[in-house]
């Protein structure tokens, strides 16, 4: 448990720990499940940038942009580069292999660019119209991340093997993926299986690129479906 919980935090956020002894699929299974608890320090400071916008009476807007911002250098924006680098892909070319490469080149292109653009403005927004409620914006930080169950679940395959991808792909149990799904909701969970059913028809499997534009997208429609309700 103590390195999947290290694999967890070392992978998903910037706070530095030590490294696991060793990696093992249990382990990567561990690091994965573990991963809404892992990043509760960034959801709680989500929640502080919000309460504390609101109170100063800030712009909604720009308190939204420093809450993407916030999560993003909590995260070293790893997530971002997989968003970028999976539009690249998506739209570089009908064959995997070149479509691989397009991704691992870690250059943005104009449908990286313009999906980055997209994804950060949806979040941005739906914060600025959460402000009266932080701890519901911080909670959606933390369960986007049960988005990781449903791209590891065990039935999707791996684009190549090797890299950060290929070490928790098909770790997750389908019952905990299930359950993944009803803890971000219907409509975030069904963005996240035609992101991969896209994926896995165009690349062949997942990456660890699919795996960080799964949540950030999970977390985009979660928070504008929360802004809706709200």
């Amino acid at each position: 448990m103590r390195d999947a919980w290290r694999l967890s935090v070392g992978t998903l956020t910037a706070i530095r720990v030590d490294p696991p002894t060793a990696v093992t699929p249990a382990t990567a299974r561990g690091a994965m499940l573990l991963a809404p608890v892992a990043v509760l320090p960034l959801g709680v400071l989500v929640a502080l940038v919000l309460w504390a916008g609101d109170a100063a009476d800030a712009p909604p807007l720009a308190v939204g942009l420093l809450a993407v911002a916030v999560v993003a250098l909590g995260t070293r924006a790893l997530h971002w580069d997989g968003v970028s680098d999976v539009a690249d892909g998506l739209t570089a070319s009908y064959d995997p292999e070149r479509s691989l490469a397009v991704m691992k080149t870690g250059t943005s292109g104009p449908a990286g660019t313009l999906a980055v653009v997209l994804v950060v403005g949806l979040q941005a927004a739906a914060f600025a119209a959460l402000l009266d409620d932080p701890l519901v914006a911080g909670a959606a930080v933390c369960l986007s991340r049960c988005a990781l169950w449903i791209v590891c679940a065990r039935p999707v395959p791996p684009a190549r093997s090797g890299g950060l991808g290929g070490s928790f792909t098909r770790t997750v149990p389908v019952p905990a993926a299930v359950v993944g799904g009803l803890l971000t909701g219907v409509l975030p969970a069904l963005v996240v299986l035609v992101l991969i059913a896209r994926c896995v028809r165009r690349f062949g499997g997942v990456t660890g690129d699919v795996m960080g534009a799964a949540i950030e997208a999970c977390l985009a429609t979660m928070l504008l479906g929360l802004a809706c309700a709200l």
